[in-house]
């Protein structure tokens, strides 16, 4: 038997004992080390029927958020502002792991992680006496993990990316009258971006784990902050706890991969506007 069909066969066999022999040298079956995210390009303006777009991928896993607006009346609760109506689409098409029909339980929670992140956020559009909603559709077009970090990328670059027509009132009828030939960028208070973590054997802490990293873990862990450097939100699931220490780095680890994704998606922006 070669080495190479060794390795799968083991792989297959012992899934976590093959991770384990990698994670004891301190690396991971890809390459990487233990603190190391995999590669993050970024598209905006994908969808050119949408108000605003954006496709992003972590490694394999791939992500496309297109963004349509429409005016309603604001809530009783918040009548000065807008919404947003997030919605995660898991198909079948991204990964075998996941069956046809309503959303999974899964697409469920990642929708109401993205929708939290946005009420912590305070992020709202107001136009009038009217209000924009924003419906945004998450779909997974490739699925190898950390979808959570690659969903709030997809969501903020396409926010960013979105121009809403103006609005005025007609004198005579009271009436909204819009005009698509004059758009405006939306204003997007923050700029939240999230680093996920798993943790093998109860005490290893890896970053941007892979599917298969995912399933063979012992803990998941997303943190969330924004450009100030303020917490915006934990995400833990259960699973083994973590210490003190560990989950201070964790936040450490967020709040610069939050620098680093703001500076991705400024640079492909400003690429955009150059290119027009």
């Amino acid at each position: 038997m070669s080495l190479c069909c060794f390795h799968l066969t083991y792989r297959i066999a012992e899934p976590l004992e093959y991770h384990r022999s990698f994670l004891k040298e301190n690396c991971r079956p890809d390459g990487r080390e233990l603190s190391e995210f995999r590669t993050t390009t970024l598209n905006i303006g994908s969808i050119s029927t949408a108000d605003g777009s954006a496709l992003v991928k972590i490694g394999n896993t791939t992500i496309i958020c297109g963004i349509k607006a429409e005016l309603a009346n604001p809530t009783a609760d918040a009548p000065g502002k807008g919404y947003i109506v997030p919605n995660v689409d898991l198909p079948p098409l991204c990964s075998s792991r996941f069956r046809p029909g309503p959303p999974g339980e899964q697409a469920q929670a990642a929708s109401q992680f993205i929708a939290d992140v946005i009420e912590r956020c305070d992020q709202h559009v107001t136009t009038l006496c009217l209000c924009w909603v924003l419906y945004c559709d998450i779909m997974c077009l490739d699925y190898d993990g950390n979808i959570l970090d690659a969903c709030i990328i997809a969501l903020l670059a396409a926010l960013k990316n979105t121009q809403l027509p103006e609005v005025t009132v007609n004198k005579e009828t009271c009436s909204p009258e819009v005009n698509l030939e004059k758009r405006q960028r939306l204003h997007i208070h923050k700029h939240p971006a999230s680093a996920s973590f798993c943790v093998f054997d109860d005490s290893i802490l890896i970053v941007d784990p892979t599917a298969e990293e995912e399933s063979l873990s012992t803990a998941h862990l997303t943190v969330v902050t924004d450009e100030e450097g303020r917490l915006c939100s934990v995400h833990k699931p259960g699973g083994s706890s973590l210490s003190r220490e560990k989950l201070q780095d964790c936040i450490n680890r967020a709040t610069a991969r939050q620098r680093e994704i703001h500076k991705l998606i400024d640079k492909v922006l400003d690429s955009v506007k150059t290119a027009k």
